[in-house]
């Protein structure tokens, strides 16, 4: 798939990779310890103005984020961009500061397709 970067390819939220779709199975269930399995040892992850650096640092992000507020999450739109950078659009409801939100969730995969290396979560 040869895309540019600014034309994602609208998929089935099925069709993402395994490693994206066992995060966030990870993540909705607040599981910590198995959604850091997906992150690469030198990720970064991106979070409402943060930046969080390696297992660590991602590991206390979502320990915080799965406490800080109660939400539901809906998986709405997935989208790839190349062989290695996909997007899933959430829409979150909850006791959060403005109640809902729709939040995309820019992934880089590592080549092979194994470990999240980047997760970028923006409106």
């Amino acid at each position: 798939m040869n895309q540019d970067q600014d034309q994602p390819l609208t998929i089935t939220p099925d069709a993402l990779p395994e490693v994206i779709t066992r995060y966030l199975k990870a993540h909705r269930a607040h599981d910590t310890a198995a959604a850091v399995t997906s992150f690469a040892d030198g990720a970064t992850v991106i979070d409402d103005g943060s930046t969080y650096q390696g297992i660590a640092a991602i590991e206390g992000w979502l320990n915080r984020s799965a406490t800080e507020f109660t939400y539901t999450i809906e998986l709405t739109e997935a989208q790839q961009t190349d062989e290695t950078h996909y997007v899933a659009v959430h829409h979150l409801e909850g006791d959060f500061p403005g109640g809902t939100v729709d939040l995309r969730y820019r992934f880089a995969l590592r080549g092979g397709l194994d470990l999240i290396e980047r997760l970028v979560i923006e409106p």
